[in-house]
């Protein structure tokens, strides 16, 4: 797995080298996952919450195959780089905004995670825009959240899904990702703050040396 916003060109020489080939067997895996994207989406829709859980399950355990796969034979590429989180992040968010629309999970947890995800991408863009080339490293604060988001939405999917009660349990997960999230936003918020600080003292420094 790649790290998100890497320049491209611009690669830590300790990293594992990837090839150009399109069409390996962790793409086609990934491409899969994607694929698998609207058909939750639309399970979830029509009320077939169980199906959608085991197609949620069948994607971590896709995740976790092609990621091993490339590992293993030696099979990362750019496009899987590129292709890899995206279709993480794309059915985790479409879930949630799913499960929010029908009233499984709150709406406003739905927004939250999406916004969060947008002001970490705009950010990119905006540092992009001025030049700076960011480089993001997942946190460990993140990771934690991204793996607390897929728990509960299984768990949603899961609970309503076959008809299980556990309200306490979900309105704790319920509070403890919207933690996380914030958290981890205002993280990656306040390191790209520093991050442009920084760089712009660099480049002060040396126009004055000049």
């Amino acid at each position: 797995m790649t790290t998100a916003g890497e320049p491209p060109g611009r690669r830590d020489p300790a990293a594992p080298a990837r090839s150009d080939a399109l069409v390996t067997l962790p793409n086609i895996i990934t491409v899969a996952r994607l694929c698998a994207v609207p058909v939750t989406v639309w399970l979830i829709l029509k009320g077939r919450l169980d199906i959608a859980f085991w197609m949620f399950v069948g994607a971590g355990v896709s995740d976790a195959v092609d990621g091993w796969l490339a590992r293993v034979r030696n099979a990362r590429s750019a496009l899987g780089a590129i292709l890899d989180p995206m279709a993480d992040k794309l059915l985790l968010v479409c879930v949630y905004i799913t499960l929010a629309a029908i009233g499984v999970l709150p709406d406003w947890l739905a927004i939250l995670v999406v916004f969060r995800d947008l002001v970490i991408v705009g950010g990119v863009l905006v540092l992009w825009v001025l030049g700076e080339a960011p480089k993001i490293r997942p946190m460990m604060l993140s990771k934690l959240n991204t793996a607390l988001q897929i728990v509960l939405a299984g768990v949603a999917l899961l609970l309503a899904g076959f008809d299980l009660r556990a309200d306490a349990l979900l309105s704790a997960m319920v509070w403890t990702v919207a933690g996380t999230t914030l958290a981890s936003g205002a993280v990656y918020v306040a390191a790209a703050l520093r991050r442009h600080r920084d760089e712009h003292r660099r480049r002060g420094g040396g126009e004055g040396a000049a």
